[in-house]
């Protein structure tokens, strides 16, 4: 009788080996997906820093400026005068919010020659 408790608790210590082995394998497995992870995120976020540098040069005004005033023939650009600045609430209303009639009343008035304030004629 004591050999077979013996070879029982032997069997046991050797399952809770394996079952050591495979968690600890796991765990590893996990810990390296999680390294790679942040590896990722850290990638991510320098490229964006990046971004955001590359970002802040290119709206520097005065290289704007320069752009502007570079290629103002060709878009066709004015400056904005200050009896063309209106107040939010004077803007037209948006077609979804408008009712049915409206809608199309509103489709018939819009043509291809209507322009904005900034754009010559």
């Amino acid at each position: 009788m004591l050999k077979t408790v013996d070879l029982v608790i032997i069997g046991l210590m050797a399952a809770a080996a394996v079952m050591t082995f495979h968690i600890k394998y796991q765990a590893d497995e996990q810990l390296a997906e999680v390294r790679r992870l942040e590896a990722q995120i850290q990638l991510e976020e320098d490229t964006i820093d990046l971004l955001n540098a590359d970002w802040s040069l290119l709206v520097q005004p005065g290289r704007l400026q320069d752009l502007v005033e570079r290629h103002s023939e060709e878009l066709g650009l004015q400056t904005t005068e200050t009896h063309q600045m209106i107040q939010p609430q004077e803007l037209p209303a948006l077609v979804i919010d408008l009712p049915e009639a409206d809608r199309e009343r509103m489709a018939e008035t819009l043509d291809e020659e209507t322009l904005t304030g900034s754009v010559e004629p």
